[in-house]
């Protein structure tokens, strides 16, 4: 069983297909997906409406096809609303055959709530202080310790989900041995989730009649910092495990994120260019992006993460995805900040690497270093 904190769209798009999936290949299934949402209850109310059931919408282009089928996902079975049924939320924790608690409560839920400085045995208000809530019960019944996978899109995540469940812990003065326990029996496992999951399609057989419709694009990657062989998500085939995922956030940050400033920095202003895709299409804009990728940024990436090459062929079909209007003008939010992030260390890198500058992130980001837009 799996205690899912979070009943939104990327969740239900992601890792409960994943789940999913995995239930229907593999003789010892991971069981059903206990949802628990904290903010409102009305997607709590859909998903059992729905007895857990949905569609996600697979759309997108890729190895030179459209891809556009639509799967059931069956993976959860019933949803519980944090403010109302805390008492029931613990009673699942307490389950022998709780395996993974996931999560993805935003970068605004790895904080803690001044409201739950003290312990009072009520719903806490932040979500680290409803995980230890959740995990204090289950030592305490003498249960295993689970794996404790958040998917909220910061680096090392789990790193510090644990260090505000173990400062929660302090300001509830929690017993040494429960610390002890949170320190080293839970496994934390740090992860980089990838999927665009856009919201419902905008077309769709199903629109009228399955409220929880989702579109997801072909593309599904998740990365998971373990080496343990017992981790049981690893048997789908979108799931890497690894003793450090830091390569893959690379590659991520460099490739996909960089792809994206760059053409925000090359493309904003050019007439009838407004979404990623347009700039795929257009007969200068998508030459000048693949020699960009495959001369200049995929070379300082060759031996530091796994197939940067094929990463980046998966990206320029992504770019395509007829399905998804990405829009340059969302990507240009925080732009000078993202560069130097995404596109500055390339550039310094490969001057390093090959003793010359390359030539179009030269002129992109100028004697200055800093791409402007338009």
């Amino acid at each position: 069983m799996i205690l899912q904190f979070g009943a939104g769209n990327f969740l239900r798009a992601f890792a409960d297909v994943i789940v999913h999936q995995l239930n229907l290949i593999t003789e010892d299934s991971l069981g059903e997906v206990i949802v628990v949402q904290s903010t409102g209850k009305e997607r709590a109310d859909a998903i059992n409406a729905a007895n857990g059931n949905y569609h996600v919408a697979i759309q997108g282009f890729q190895n030179g096809n459209t891809i556009d089928e639509t799967i059931e996902v069956t993976s959860i079975s019933r949803a519980l609303h944090a403010g109302s049924q805390w008492g029931e939320v613990l009673e699942e924790g307490r389950r022998p055959d709780l395996q993974i608690i996931l999560s993805n409560t935003t970068e605004a839920g790895l904080a803690l709530d001044p409201a739950d400085a003290t312990f009072t045995g009520a719903v806490p208000g932040s979500f680290p202080a409803k995980l230890l809530g959740v995990l204090a019960e289950r030592m305490q019944a003498g249960q295993p310790a689970p794996w404790i996978v958040p998917c909220e899109l910061i680096e090392s995540n789990a790193d510090r989900l644990r260090e505000l469940v173990l400062e929660q812990a302090a300001l509830w003065k929690a017993p040494e041995d429960l610390k002890q326990w949170l320190r080293n029996e839970c496994r934390w496992v740090n992860t980089l989730v990838d999927r665009i999951v856009p919201g419902p399609p905008e077309e769709h057989q199903m629109l009228g009649t399955d409220p929880l419709l989702l579109s997801a694009e072909p593309f599904c990657f998740w990365a998971v910092e373990t080496d343990d062989p017992d981790f049981p998500l690893t048997r789908h085939p979108e799931v890497v495990a690894a003793p450090d995922i830091s390569p893959y956030t690379l590659r991520k940050v460099r490739i996909l994120n960089g792809a994206h400033s760059a053409l925000v920095s090359r493309a904003v202003g050019t007439p009838g260019i407004e979404t990623v895709r347009d700039c795929l299409d257009h007969p200068e804009l998508g030459p000048w992006l693949e020699k960009l990728l495959f001369e200049e940024i995929v070379p300082v990436l060759e031996e530091r993460c796994d197939d940067p090459s094929g990463f980046a062929r998966s990206t320029l079909d992504r770019f395509r995805n007829p399905f998804l209007e990405h829009r340059l003008s969302a990507i240009a939010l925080n732009h000078e900040s993202k560069v130097a992030v995404r596109l500055q260390p390339t550039l310094e890198e490969f001057q390093k690497c090959f003793g010359k500058s390359p030539t179009l992130l030269s002129e992109l980001l100028g004697p200055g270093g800093r791409a402007s837009v338009g």
